[in-house]
């Protein structure tokens, strides 16, 4: 019997949230149950190689590899359409934010992505598949030049933390099959904003890939993270970006050291905010405390050798690197962002704190402070199934096994 087909899209495989779920979901696909080419927009990424060997990788598309190229770089190598698609996203943008009064750019991804969809090339040519996956919003791409029986795109974040002309891209979400959540949380502040589309949401967990990670994990402690007897370190993955809020890090650590902590905290990523970041560490004191390590391939071994994995962000749609942590068997500290409580018991596999620095720090401290606390985080998490390799039976579903 000849097995489905399915075609999957990504934007590329650098070290992101969205593109660990991704990775999680094909170690989980079974090679025996379905075939799946992997459409790239741009082969870069650190987490390129953690693809298995049996997906096909299709080849790259320069009109595709341009969409998020600066203008003068895609004019430059000759993808003119692209180029004037992007100029028009951007005035577009324009009108919008004078139109609404809101400056935030979030709406920007759906100008850009229902401007430059018709002139990209088609993928007809890949023939018919069973099943299309838009996997990262804008979804026009898949949506105009897929051919497939069905198709399924993505939400990945809180839709009532971003900005978006909702007019807008309601006809694209309407035109896949179904649409699918990460978590129930995720579920309700999507359907608030589109009320209509709630038919057509299927909820599917991230997957992780266990035995992966915690191989990933197991060796020997990374020489950039050094122990200190008796200091307690800390570990932070994520872009640097406000949503993740790692420029306020430097103010929460100095706090807990003012408490008679002795702490340090280390920052994996990468982004625009890294010179924020760098100015609020020499801002607060805290050079000796409070360090970036910038990109790393494998960050599992800095999730074993931490004591304590604290996630800051403003919001989250279901995080995968707090997933991983508790993965590792790791305590877990997070901010009180809307769909916090889909991501931890509060108390039982992780601690939510507020958002405030001066109290974000305080309950931090409750928790560092207590070795109770600590130990009981760490066993529960170690004990736990946080894989959701299940999942990947509704995928399975979707395409019609």
């Amino acid at each position: 019997m000849k097995k489905p087909r399915l075609f999957i899209s990504m934007h590329y495989l650098e070290i992101g949230g969205a593109e660990s779920a991704l990775i999680g979901l094909l170690h989980a696909l079974d090679p025996d149950r379905v075939d799946v080419d992997l459409f790239l927009h741009a082969h870069r990424g650190e987490m390129l190689r953690l693809v298995p060997e049996w997906v096909n990788i299709l080849p790259e598309i320069p009109a595709y590899a341009a969409i998020e190229k600066p203008v003068k770089e895609i004019v430059r190598h000759g993808h003119l359409a692209v180029a004037a698609a992007r100029w028009i996203a951007r005035k577009r943008v324009q009108r919008y934010q004078q139109r609404s009064g809101k400056r935030d750019c979030g709406a920007a991804f759906g100008y850009i992505g229902s401007s430059v969809a018709p002139v990209l090339p088609s993928l007809r040519h890949l023939g018919r598949y069973d099943m299309a996956i838009s996997f990262l919003a804008p979804h026009d791409y898949v949506l105009r030049h897929v051919d497939a029986v069905r198709k399924i795109c993505w939400i990945h974040t809180d839709y009532s933390r971003v900005e978006i002309d909702a007019a807008l891209e309601l006809p694209v979400w309407d035109g896949y099959d179904h649409i699918v959540s990460i978590s129930p949380a995720v579920t309700e502040t999507f359907s608030n904003l589109f009320p209509q589309l709630r038919r057509k949401i299927v909820e599917i967990g991230n997957i992780a890939p266990a035995g992966y990670i915690r191989s990933c994990a197991d060796g020997k402690r990374p020489a950039d993270m050094p122990s200190h007897p008796g200091r307690l370190q800390l570990l932070t993955i994520g872009r640097f970006s406000g949503v993740k809020r790692m420029h306020l890090i430097p103010a929460i650590c100095r706090r807990l050291i003012e408490k008679g902590l002795d702490v340090e905290w280390f920052l994996i990523g990468y982004g625009g905010d890294e010179n924020l970041i760098r100015r609020n560490i020499d801002k607060e004191g805290m050079c000796d405390r409070v360090h970036i390590l910038g990109k790393k391939e494998n960050p599992y071994p800095y999730i074993a050798a931490c004591d304590c994995y604290v996630q800051p962000s403003a919001y989250e749609g279901n995080s995968v690197t707090v997933r991983e942590a508790q993965m590792l068997g790791r305590p877990v500290v997070i901010t009180d962002y809307p769909t916090s409580h889909a991501q931890v018991r509060d108390g039982v596999d992780g601690v939510i704190v507020p958002m405030a620095v001066d109290e974000c720090a305080e309950g931090i401290a409750r928790v560092l402070c207590s070795p109770d606390i600590l130990a009981t985080l760490s066993q529960n998490t170690a004990s736990g199934d946080y894989s959701n390799a299940s999942e990947v039976e509704k995928i399975y579903k979707l395409a019609g096994l």
